[in-house]
Order: structure tokens, then C-alpha cells, then sequence
């Protein structure tokens, strides 16, 4: 039975990359949650490329300048495009060094000039914002491609360099039965953060939008969407809901919490204790089946969760178990640890300003393959 985001055209399993493997058997890591080299300049060294966008969020920006004429709405895409490259990148325990960015845009859609200056002053500062937490990533370059015939409306991504030593990588082969997982919210607002985060990240960005968003505004901005998809829900952008605490389009828009500053904390002070790192993107709460051997992941002391999951899964009708499979539920990230140093990984988080609990264990898989089993107030769902 395919589920509701495979028909918007979304595969959460992202099928078919498999076929890239191959390619790299050069990697000392290759089962890592980013694949690991060893750099040319040291047998001792390793460096790690990573490439990532800000999903559909973008169109949803469009809808808001299209709506009110303000570019500013496009600004919060450079700290998705971050979030989404570093918080990946230090799953391995990567430092990051460099960021590229990559714009693609419809120049008679768009204001180009304007757009980009937006999007300049989101990177510069997010840039800066991590160099005050001791995150020093520089943006050396990127690309802006005009594609009037092949975009719609725009994309915005971008790719981050960073180095490694070999004998520090956290691979999650060293996960075992026993380790518990720590889970830092996606929502709230961290202190280095400027506003109240809905916690929804960049995925699930097209169910979000299609199921929230009235359809008067595709048939306003046809380009918005494509004509296999319609929206369908009952919400204008600036509709405030007093569950969210926002507008439905502030939720939405809400930029993706950056963890590397924290997670880079963490593996200073206890990187010896710290079995596997994951970030929350697609796949949701099953995103941690990619790393470890033989893990029965036991998630029974998740959060409840963030106000735009809950209202998103009563405006689509879509089951629980696919919202675990494609959000992440208020947890954007998980640190596995050794049981005994729990509260100091809790610790370092909260020092950020970060709500972070243990929600969950590590045990034997009985199926000799990675498994996840949520337990939650909304039902009990495996995953394999």
C-alpha cells in the first residue's frame, strides 16, 4: 500500500541512490552515516564531502513573496542549507571547513538580484552566528544557474568539505545492546537562536504544505505545483493558529535547527562514550536504521509531539506510523551513548539552550537486521 507522501511523488526510502554505492569503495567508511576517505596528505587523516538542499521549502517561500512582495522570506533557506549539510556532516565527527552553495532559479519567475541578496545575508548570518559557537565554516563559492525552461520556481543547496581524524570517526559499528539514545528537540528555541522553532526541519515539506495550504493558491501560482499533486488544505499563510503559537506559514518556514555547534561539544568532552550520531532528516525516527549491526532501536520515551505534527496529521488524515517514518516527530537529533555518561550528553545540550531527554535503548535485533520499534501515545510501530 503506498503511502500518502509516495503520492505526492516523495520516496522516503529514497530507492535507487543504491545504485551509486559502487562507487564508493574507495571509502575507508563506507557504512558511516557519510561515507569516510582517507586524505591524500596523512595515512591518519580522513575528509568527508557532503551535499544537501532545503527540500521543497523553497516553493513555499515563493508562495510568501509572491503573497506579500518581501524577499526576506528566502533569507531562512541559507540556515536549512547549513543545518542540512553540517548536522550530517558531524555524524561522523567531521569538522566541518567549507561550505559551496547552489542556486537554481527561474530569472522570469523571480527577482534574481534580489533573491540573491536575500539568501547573502541569510549565509552570512548563519556563518557568523557558528562562528561565535566556535563552528568556524567559511562559504568558499558556490553557483547560480538561470534554468527558465527546467525550474518552476527555484532550489537552493549546497555541499560542505570537512576533515577527520580516522581514529575518532563515529562509524555506529561500535553500537551495541545496552547503549541508550539521547534525542535533542527539534522545536523551542535554542539560545542561539533569534525566534521560536516549529521543529519541522526540511522534510516532509511537500505533505506539510499540500495538506495545509488552501488551493487557491495554485490556481493563483500555478507553478507552485505540479499538475500530478493538488493542495488541499484550508489554511492562508498568514492564518495564526494558536496551537502553533505562529502563523501556519511561519511553521512551515521555520528555519532547520543547526546541532553541529552542540554535537561538536559533546564529542570534545565525551567522544570515547559516543557509539552513534544521527540526524533526523528523511526517514524520520527511523533514520538511525542506517547505522549499527543487528540494533533493535527501542524508542518508548519519545516526546509528545511539536504543535505542526499534530496539526499536520489532522488536516492529511495520514497515519502515525507513516508521520514517524517521514518527520521527526520534536526529535532532530539522536546521540547514542554509553548509559553511564546520558546526562552529561543531556547536559552539554541543555547548556545550548536545547531540550534534550533519553528516549529510547539499544537492544539485540531479533531479526539478525537493524530494527526501530516506536512506542508512542499514538500507537506502537516497527520498522525494518
Amino acid at each position: 500500500m503506498m503511502s500518502l507522501y509516495g503520492e505526492l511523488g516523495v520516496d522516503v526510502k529514497k530507492r535507487g541512490v543504491e545504485k551509486f554505492k559502487h562507487l564508493l569503495s574507495e571509502a575507508v567508511y563506507e557504512d558511516a552515516f557519510c561515507p569516510v576517505f582517507r586524505a591524500p596528505w596523512s595515512r591518519d587523516a580522513g575528509f568527508v564531502a557532503h551535499a544537501d538542499g532545503a527540500g521543497s521549502k523553497p516553493v513555499q517561500s515563493y508562495l510568501h513573496w509572491a503573497e506579500t512582495g518581501d524577499v526576506g522570506w528566502f533569507s531562512g533557506l541559507a540556515q536549512d542549507v547549513v543545518a542540512m549539510n553540517l548536522d550530517d556532516l558531524v555524524c561522523v565527527a567531521a569538522e566541518p571547513v567549507c561550505l559551496l552553495d547552489y542556486v537554481a532559479l527561474n530569472p522570469y519567475k523571480l527577482p534574481k538580484e534580489e533573491v540573491l541578496d536575500a539568501l547573502s545575508r541569510g549565509f552570512g548570518e548563519c556563518l557568523s552566528t557558528l562562528r561565535e559557537l566556535g563552528v568556524d565554516v567559511v562559504l568558499a563559492g558556490g553557483e547560480t544557474a538561470e534554468l527558465p525552461d527546467q525550474m518552476m520556481t527555484l532550489d537552493v543547496s549546497g555541499s560542505v568539505f570537512g576533515v577527520v581524524e580516522l581514529r575518532k570517526v563515529v562509524t555506529g559499528r561500535d553500537v551495541r545492546p545496552g547503549d541508550v539514545i539521547v534525542g535533542l528537540r527539534s522545536g523551542g528555541r535554542a539560545r542561539y537562536e533569534r525566534q521560536e522553532n516549529s521543529g519541522i526541519m526540511c522534510n516532509g515539506i511537500t505533505l506539510a504544505r499540500l495538506s495545509l495550504m488552501k488551493p487557491e493558491y495554485e490556481e493563483k501560482y500555478p507553478e507552485i505545483s505540479a499538475s500530478e499533486v493538488r493542495y488541499r488544505g484550508r489554511y492562508g499563510i498568514d492564518d495564526y493558529v494558536d496551537e502553533l503559537g505562529m502563523t501556519v506559514g511561519e511553521a512551515i518556514l521555520s528555519p532547520t535547527r543547526v546541532y553541529a555547534p552542540i554535537v561538536l561539544r559533546m564529542l570534545r568532552e565525551f567522544g570515547p562514550w559516543i557509539k552513534g550520531l544521527v540526524h533526523n532528516t528523511g526517514g524520520g525516527q527511523t533514520k538511525c536504521l542506517r547505522i549499527g549491526r543487528g540494533i533493535h532501536y527501542v524508542k518508548d520515551s519519545l516526546p509528545e509531539p511539536d504543535p505542526i505534527f499534530r496539526l499536520i496529521q489532522r488536516e492529511a488524515k495520514v497515519e502515525w506510523r507513516e508521520m514517524y517514518e517521514v518527520f521527526n516527530m520534536g526529535i532532530g537529533f539522536e546521540v547514542i551513548v554509553d548509559g553511564e555518561y546520558a546526562d552529561e550528553v543531556i547536559g552539554v545540550s541543555e547548556k545550548f539552550g536545547v531540550e534534550a531527554m533519553v528516549v529510547g535503548r539499544c537492544e539485540k535485533s531479533p531479526e539478525k537486521r537493524n530494527m526501530v520499534t516506536v512506542r508512542s501515545m499514538n500507537g506502537v510501530f516497527r520498522y525494518l
